[in-house]
């Protein structure tokens, strides 16, 4: 591929100093105690020790990262971030195992890793005077099969959690229009966890647009103007107002899961969900390109961690 002839592509020192000067763009900072500048080199190559004594603990640049304690190779750390941030509908462990020459569990933890790198950290209301933000949900997943199967045999069928439509998951999607995107994976979409949902990630000065769903019914009290279509009656603009951002969206996501990924158990879809806002939130339309987005993703990485006591990579 020739977005990897770049450098920190193609060996692990060039990698170490490649992410070096993203996390630690001035000043090289202890990840232990966050002493500034205060540190001197080992004799192991890309290890440092903070200076401050009463701390003196040893760090890469690694340390308290998603990479922390990694035997991948820095290098292919990186074109793992380039992948999966530069694949439009995203990429699959398959695929990254083919790619990156390491073994399909391997690759597998790392993808989720990098998920986890692209997960949005502090959260700021979305909107403000002017700007219009459209909300709303829908459901994904397959139903499941409730005939037992031969390991059931014997024993009752149980599903944990709430169910959605027809038993499918529900999401809910926050859109700014032109702007970003944030998603929430809930355990029911009813008038209660919406509204919060809303509540908490939307400034008051914004109009809000939805579909004719009661689960927003009253929220015209606490933001500028709250607006509807109604679908029901086949009414999917009306001037300016509509909710084509948030379905538009919709589309990607369900496009690139049943396209790529095919499988997705419950308990990893928020970090789909993660991957698929970050690419979004980092698309061309607002000026990113497929070098930035990665580099924004190993920036990410940073204060995150992610491991698996026992690792079940029987749905991805």
């Amino acid at each position: 591929m020739n977005a990897f002839t770049a450098p920190h592509f193609q060996n692990d020192k060039a990698a170490r100093k490649f992410i070096e000067k993203i996390r630690w763009p001035d000043e090289i900072v202890c990840p232990h105690c966050g002493t500034v500048g205060s540190y001197y080199a080992t004799k192991k190559e890309g290890r440092y020790r903070c200076a401050e004594k009463l701390c003196r603990k040893d760090f890469t640049v690694t340390t308290g990262t998603v990479m922390e304690s990694s035997h991948v190779p820095l290098h292919k750390w990186l074109m793992g971030f380039y992948l999966m941030a530069s694949s439009k509908k995203g990429i699959s462990a398959h695929q990254l195992h083919r790619s990156l020459g390491v073994t399909y569990k391997t690759a597998w933890f790392m993808a989720h890793r990098i998920r986890e790198a692209m997960r949005a950290g502090g959260i700021t209301p979305m909107g403000g005077e002017g700007k219009i933000v459209e909300a709303d949900e829908t459901y994904y997943g397959k139903i499941e099969d409730r005939k037992p199967s031969p390991q059931r045999k014997g024993r009752p069928f149980t599903k944990s959690g709430k169910v959605g439509v027809g038993g499918k998951r529900a999401i809910v999607a926050l859109v700014e229009r032109g702007g970003r995107v944030r998603t929430f994976h809930v355990g029911v979409a009813d008038k209660v966890t919406v509204s919060k949902i809303v509540m908490d990630n939307v400034a008051r000065e914004t109009r809000l647009h939805t579909d004719e769903s009661r689960l927003y019914t009253g929220s015209d009290a606490y933001f500028a103007t709250h607006e509807t279509v109604k679908h029901s009656a086949k009414e999917y603009v009306r001037g300016d107002v509509h909710t084509n951002s948030a379905e538009g969206y919709f589309s990607i996501f369900k496009r690139g899961m049943r396209g790529v990924y095919q499988h997705c158990r419950e308990k990893h879809l928020h970090r789909y969900l993660a991957e698929y806002d970050f690419r979004y939130n980092h698309r061309i339309a607002l000026g990113c390109d497929d070098g930035e987005r990665a580099a924004l993703a190993v920036k990410g990485a940073e204060g995150k961690r992610l491991t698996y006591r026992q690792p079940d990579i029987s749905g991805l």
